[in-house]
């Protein structure tokens, strides 16, 4: 436990031609403003250090011009009370306090604990208590012992997870949400981008079109808001996007209204421009925000955060992290936030060692998976140009998804394994961890049919386990390695074999993780995150206990039922 601190104030504190000199320093990159900022504040203490860092990154946000920067985290509102409510572990989960709603003001609420010169544990939980509503978490009721079938409880549990749209609270994180949507649940109270997709797999199976119909409205607001659809639908996710499966979601609605399939159409193609976002200005080798120039005059794209402080639903974790660390804290912030992007928040993907999460690099990565989904959402841009009888729009994401295939073959297709790796871009070498990630060429596409059978062969041997598809050969604690399994990439994996015609590897797949989630429904009634796939039993490892309820799972679950339908 972090001793409490009788300071309150950082001295001096940057002033507005700190931040706008900060800003002023966009040419060099996104880190610029954070580091000028860092070297010209006289900090004092460690909380001092991050107050300095999140008006940093808002200076980056600023620079880029990206919409979020205009609304503030509870690490930006509550300075040092967050890091002192957070630090202290007030509360087990970290994203109890950032989701809770506030009664007051900031300025009121930091006046109160200002007025103070120190708080024990009890006396500051009890002062959170009377300045903040605490959430609750999303709890999904467990069958009685005479089980329903698997089906008949997901079909049940849509109304629990759903949430209907409200004004949101004055102090709330909460992003307004206009139509009706589902949570995946337990902890998860909001809206999450890629979670959605897989979630909507199910609904469809259970004629739920309106849920789908009225998630994606939801999807696309969030893109004329903000320009970018964040990991979930809360102000500290702003600095952030998911795996972009909106195309995905897209072609999971009702096309026939031409109107409909324009805006659609419209807000795939900003969506988009945020992946693409700095790619003209990169004339060389290099990096920015979202896009890697290869050796090659290539563009292809990595997982970022506009951000590079602790997450502020995981603060006290990613600062324990980074004092192991031997980099500057902001890049190892940075290098978590990415992660979190990319869905898999942590794997021995990003790890510089393989085990060692202070040594994530998830930054210097050029992912299967992403470029995989960027190439998709090309040709599907592609697609719709041409319906719409946008000719020159369509011939342009053409080439651009021509140009991002030829790449992905030259840079992330290793014929030597069998299998696309991950590339690590700074130090110009594939990554050497296998994963599931490979079968996402499959999934959009991207992968020829010799590839495809190459693939297979490899999945066979080394991805297949006992209740399903590995999510990577290594085991290390965190939660997106062995021994777990997860139900977005089993859909992943069977919809691309199916694709190739890898029928029966794609089956057996399926009907294995249908075995493990059906055998822990039986034993507990539950639907889980995530499952160990090695014991065929519940998953673990990870920020946070295991969550129940379960949005992708159930989502899954329904879809491959369809396909399997006697496992």
């Amino acid at each position: 436990m972090e001793t409490p601190t009788a300071t309150r104030r950082c001295s001096p504190s940057p002033t507005r031609r700190d931040i706008a000199s900060s800003s002023a320093n966009r040419a060099a990159g996104p880190d610029a403003a954070t580091h000028a900022l860092m070297r010209s504040a006289s900090v004092q203490s460690e909380v001092c250090l991050l107050r300095h860092m999140v008006i940093a990154a808002a200076a980056t946000a600023l620079s880029l011009g990206t919409a979020h920067a205009q609304v503030a985290t509870p690490a930006d509102l509550y300075s040092e009370l967050f890091h002192q409510v957070q630090m202290r572990r007030l509360f087990p989960d970290g994203k109890t306090f950032v989701d809770a709603t506030a009664r007051r003001s900031p300025d009121q609420i930091l006046a109160s604990y200002r007025a103070r010169t120190w708080f024990s544990d009890e006396e500051l939980k009890r002062f959170v208590a009377t300045q903040f509503d605490l959430p609750q978490e999303v709890l999904v009721p467990t069958p009685s012992t005479a089980r329903p079938p698997i089906d008949t409880h997901i079909a049940r549990l849509w109304p629990i997870l759903t949430r209907q749209p409200a004004a949101t609270p004055e102090g709330s994180t909460a992003l307004r949400m206009d139509n009706p949507y589902v949570v995946p649940g337990g902890r998860f109270r909001e809206m999450y981008y890629w979670d959605s997709y897989f979630t909507m797999l199910g609904l469809a199976e259970d004629d739920r079109q309106d849920l789908i119909e009225a998630m994606v409205d939801d999807f696309g607001s969030l893109i004329d808001r903000y320009g970018r659809i964040p990991n979930g639908t809360r102000s500290y996710y702003l600095s952030r996007s998911q795996p972009p499966f909106f195309y995905l979601m897209v072609d999971l609605t009702d096309q026939s209204d031409a109107l409909v399939l324009r805006r659609r159409l419209d807000q795939m193609r900003r969506e988009y421009a945020f992946w693409m976002q700095g790619e003209e200005s990169l004339s060389k080798e290099g990096a920015f925000a979202r896009v890697v120039r290869m050796p090659d005059g290539a563009v292809l794209n990595r997982y970022w955060d506009d951000r590079n402080t602790p997450r502020d639903e995981s603060w006290r974790e990613d600062i324990l992290t980074a004092r192991e660390g031997k980099r500057p804290a902001a890049d190892i912030f940075r290098d978590l936030r990415a992660g979190a992007e990319s869905g898999w928040d942590f794997s021995a993907r990003w790890l510089a060692d393989g085990k060692s999460l202070h040594t994530i690099q998830t930054t210097a990565f050029v992912p299967v998976d992403l470029n995989s989904l960027m190439y998709g959402m090309e040709r599907a841009i592609a697609d719709a140009c041409r319906r719409l009888d946008d000719h020159t729009c369509g011939k342009d994401f053409d080439r651009r998804a021509d140009a991002r295939r030829a790449a992905m073959d030259r840079w992330l297709w290793n014929a030597e394994q069998g299998l696309y790796l991950d590339y690590q871009w700074r130090e110009r070498r594939a990554s050497q961890v296998v994963s599931s990630a490979a079968l996402y060429p499959l999934f959009v596409g991207a992968a020829s049919q010799r590839q495809a059978n190459i693939i297979a062969r490899k999945t066979w041997d080394e991805l297949l386990a006992p209740g399903g598809l590995r999510t990577t050969t290594l085991t290390t604690g965190q939660q997106w390695d062995a021994p777990n399994g997860w139900a977005p990439l089993q859909w992943v994996a069977v919809k691309g074999l199916r694709t190739y015609g890898e029928d029966a590897l794609a089956a057996e797949i399926g009907k294995r993780w249908l075995a493990t989630v059906q055998r822990e429904y039986q034993a507990s009634g539950r639907m889980l995150e995530k499952y160990d796939i090695e014991e065929v039993r519940p998953g673990g490892g990870g920020e946070y206990p295991l969550q129940d309820g379960f949005g992708w799972t159930n989502g899954v679950t329904q879809a491959l039922l369809a396909l399997y339908p006697a496992s």
